[in-house]
């Protein structure tokens, strides 16, 4: 009986077993074993559902392809076999309802991510999957066995295909430590650099701003830079700068601005209700006896953080000139300094190139090795994204392999 092992016990890997064990064939039956660094699988998986388990996202699949950007074409095919819609139908194969939020993302009826895992883990372990828990890969012995370390001492384990699912870089804590990248460029495996994706920024804040608005949440806002579309939501203020939905919406061309030109601006329409015209003719009335903070709040709709942040990046003479603040409270230029370190981004860019895949994630220069999920070469919006594609993913490298082992019996 063939053996696969799978290291990564994240939604990639497991997808993976699952479409290696499904099969009811006793010919073409494969032995599928998960190697998993942690105590347990699924950790980040439960960690991200733990404000709500996002799953997917209900808009139309062009849409929902083009959020993965320049390598939209690399997952629309992933995508096409195992999209929005079957991934609802997998779930509710799980015994898990779901439902569509107002804002067209997916959730589970009861919002949380272990009743979900519990029953798949259910399901593989019917299946007749074997878990390894505790075993941290350390890459390839000379005679092409897979070493890890285990409580017990470094182990070899022989296996006629490997599945990599290895995760990005970010949350180390819970498995996704980018430890892999070293051992695959030695191989001459082609990796991207990992780069933090959904991430916050650092913003040279004042000590009084910092101190007086971190934890404070802007509400109500837009924002673009650089000739991106301006995108609606909301973000957080943090000692050292900015982070939340919105910013995380921005986050690819706000960081790769950074990197190439030492600084990025983001411009904030603290006002996106209102055009420029209405809002420099109502902040133009007289002011009469009320202070300049009554005039923002009675006459713009300004007041809190985001009259805050107006003091912040705004001369004094501006604030009292009507047209030009105005201006500014139509795009305020925040300039960021830096991303967030790796490992508190949501998500990581970079990882295994395409270039290096052939058309079931099998590296063209490793046969029987493949790849899937958050470790390859893209990145993706929050909303669902992450998971559909890392899920489309470990689904095609599954099958893959299965593809592999039997074209060699």
């Amino acid at each position: 009986m063939p053996r696969v092992a799978i290291i990564g016990g994240g939604p990639a890997g497991l997808m993976a077993a699952e479409m290696l064990a499904a099969t009811d064939s006793t010919v073409n039956r494969k032995k599928v074993e998960i190697y998993e660094s942690m105590p347990s699988v699924g950790r980040k998986f439960l960690m991200a559902g733990k404000g709500g388990m996002n799953i997917t996202h209900s808009e139309p699949l062009v849409d929902f392809i083009g959020r993965y950007g320049e390598r939209a074409a690399n997952i629309a095919p992933l995508l096409d076999a195992f999209g929005p819609n079957q991934l609802r139908e997998w779930i509710h194969g799980l015994g898990i309802a779901t439902f569509v939020g107002t804002s067209g993302r997916v959730f589970p009826t009861d919002m949380k991510a272990a009743p979900l895992l519990r029953a798949w883990l259910h399901r593989l372990r019917g299946q007749g999957v074997q878990f390894h828990v505790r075993h941290r890969w350390l890459g390839w012995s000379p005679d092409g066995s897979l070493r890890f370390a285990t409580p017990a001492g470094v182990i070899a384990v022989h296996a006629d295909a490997v599945i990599l699912a290895l995760g990005g870089g970010s949350w180390a804590k819970l498995g996704s430590d980018g430890s892999w990248v070293p051992m695959l460029l030695e191989r001459g495996i082609e990796v991207a650099p990992l780069k933090p994706a959904n991430c916050g920024f650092d913003v040279a804040w004042s000590p009084y701003f910092s101190a007086r608005f971190a934890g404070a949440p802007v509400k109500a806002v837009s924002a673009h830079c650089h000739g991106q579309p301006e995108k609606k939501g909301e973000f957080n203020i943090t000692a050292t700068g900015i982070e939340g939905g919105l910013i995380y919406a921005v986050s690819a061309p706000l960081r790769d601005t950074l990197a190439r030109d030492g600084s990025a601006v983001l411009h904030l329409d603290l006002a996106p209700g209102r055009s420029l015209e209405k809002l420099s003719a109502d902040l133009s009335r007289p002011r009469g006896r009320d202070s300049l903070a009554n005039h923002l709040r009675r006459h713009a709709g300004i007041e809190g953080v985001k009259a805050g942040l107006l003091r912040e990046f705004c001369p004094a003479e501006m604030m009292n000139q009507a047209s030009r603040l105005a201006a500014a409270i139509k795009a305020l230029p925040l300039v960021v300094t830096a991303t967030r370190p790796l490992d508190e981004a949501i998500s990581t860019a970079g990882g295994v190139t395409f270039q290096g895949l052939d058309e079931n994630l099998m590296l063209r220069s490793q046969p029987g090795v493949f790849c899937a999920g958050e470790m390859l070469d893209w990145e993706a919006p929050t909303g669902g994204y992450l998971l559909t594609a890392c899920l489309s993913s470990g689904r095609a490298a599954g099958l893959g392999a299965g593809r592999w082992l039997d074209s060699l019996a």
